[in-house]
């Protein structure tokens, strides 16, 4: 079995052991030049251990391989042509909900408190404006997933009122009273494009969205105009659909540049704890691979 990690995945010793016993494994410890270049790195592999640089753009070449990928979204892979050139996917769900449910408490206290306006600020001309807490405030998470079921259960703890939105349910109901919404909604046929104008004009007055997912989901210009026109006091997202850290995508810059909105580039995984449990997980889905026993499946 020809197995190829195609760039630095942060692999310690014990699971490149693991690793090393299911086949002939090459590493390759930088990302690819291009995504030509990941797909040279991939020629004649049995599988395929990658991030997503080179292969959005280039798995469509590969045929009668598996990948196993250490992430969760995968709705850029067309299942269609998968099945075509016998291209056969695991992911690994869930490996990224701690890291991703912290990032999001962390951006509701940051909007709620304006932190980011008064840490380490050195000067003051006036008293500080009141600020909003977090007790008794009404949160409604779209998706309950592990991300979405996690970031209730923070919620909670911090004597927030929490509510979901879940498929069968009414979208605008499910958000007309929140103060803050959070998007932790997979991307599929049902999601896409569903937040839509309606949706952001529908908001409470002076309430705050919160968004880790594909910008397939929500409408952008139609969040910004709810920006604009005080309907929204702050929005919070990562970028989910653009390379990681890439803080010149232009997608990043039309958040990063907004006075209302804390952007980050698509980080909101990338902790140690993300890299433990995905990188265990696909090597878990390369051992079940070659059983003949697939897990995680896309």
């Amino acid at each position: 079995m020809k197995i190829v990690v195609t760039q630095d995945l942060g692999l310690n010793n014990e699971e490149r052991e693991r690793l090393n016993k299911l086949g002939e494994v090459k590493y390759y410890e930088d990302l690819p030049k291009s995504p030509e270049g990941w797909l040279e790195r991939c020629k004649g592999a049995d599988v395929i251990c990658s991030g997503k640089f080179g292969l959005k753009l280039k798995y469509q070449e590969l045929e009668n391989t598996f990948l196993s990928l250490p992430f969760v979204a995968t709705d850029f892979l067309n299942k269609d042509l998968l099945k075509e050139k016998n291209i056969k996917v695991s992911n690994c769900p869930g490996c990224n909900k701690e890291a991703v449910s912290e990032w999001i408490i962390a951006m509701i206290l940051n909007l709620l408190r304006d932190l980011p306006d008064w840490i380490n600020k050195k000067e003051s001309d006036s008293i500080p404006k009141e600020t909003k807490g977090l007790v008794g405030k009404n949160i409604t998470i779209l998706g309950k997933g592990n991300v979405g079921s996690r970031v209730g259960k923070i919620c909670e703890a911090l004597e927030m009122d929490v509510k979901y939105f879940t498929k069968n349910d009414n979208l605008i109901e499910s958000i007309k009273n929140a103060d803050v919404v959070v998007d932790t909604l997979g991307s599929n046929e049902t999601t896409e494009g569903l937040l839509n104008k309606g949706f952001f004009n529908s908001f409470k007055k002076s309430s705050y969205f919160i968004t880790v997912t594909s910008s397939k989901i929500y409408d952008v210009e139609s969040m910004l105009e709810a920006l604009d026109k005080n309907i929204l006091a702050g929005v919070a997202i990562d970028c989910g659909s653009i390379q990681v850290g890439d803080t010149q995508d232009p997608f990043y810059l039309k958040f990063s540049t907004h006075s209302k909105v804390l952007a980050t580039p698509h980080i909101a995984y990338n902790t140690d704890v993300t890299d433990r449990k995905a990188n265990e997980m696909m090597i878990d889905n390369i051992e079940a691979y070659i059983k003949g026993k697939p897990i995680n499946k896309i």
